[in-house]
């Protein structure tokens, strides 16, 4: 199973959405420390609201196999500026939480992630557990290991590593040094 790294701002439904991937009771915990359980990294909401904290952001994403803007539905604002996936070397997806809040403004949240770069979007409710099962399967489906080789071939395409090849392209059948 994928590790993902969860980053939003404070009560974007990041430590519920660990506790209802665990099968666990909901109860509220304010996250004080990036926190490693499982496959899941929760990090404060603090580290994306402050310049001075979001470093740590990027580097706790390299602990990670994909990493996820997390925001609730009814956010008021969007920390996340737009190609945030242009530095961050891994995955880049969105969770939206919240989706059953009044003031949900799903469309607007989607845009935002897209902007962002997110490759896809999940929508979940942390409370009756809808879209979770399509986010669990997509953190189930692990990214094939690469050799340094391949990895190398793929950053010479322009691409990233859980990049698939283009059609038609296969990894040369020859390594470096291997003659």
């Amino acid at each position: 199973m994928k590790t993902v790294f969860l980053m939003g701002r404070t009560e974007a439904g990041k430590t519920s959405l660990t506790q209802a991937l665990r099968g666990e009771e909901l109860h509220y915990v304010k996250t004080q420390v990036t926190d490693l359980k499982g496959n899941m990294i929760d990090s404060p909401g603090e580290y994306a609201e402050s310049k001075i904290f979001s470093v740590g952001l990027a580097c706790f994403s390299f602990e990670a196999d994909v990493v996820a803007i997390v925001q609730a539905a009814d956010e008021p604002y969007n920390l996340f500026g737009a190609c945030l996936h242009t530095f961050i070397l891994r995955p880049l997806i969105g969770i939206i939480t919240k989706t059953d809040s009044p003031w949900a403004n799903v469309p607007m949240i989607r845009l935002w992630m897209e902007n962002a770069g997110c490759e896809r979007i999940f929508e979940v409710n942390n409370v009756t557990g809808e879209g979770l099962d399509e986010l669990v399967e997509y953190l189930k489906d692990d990214m094939p290991p690469l050799t340094l080789e391949e990895a190398r071939f793929k950053q010479s395409l322009g691409l990233n590593e859980w990049d698939p090849l283009p059609e038609g392209v296969s990894y040369p059948s020859s390594r470096p040094g291997s003659e």
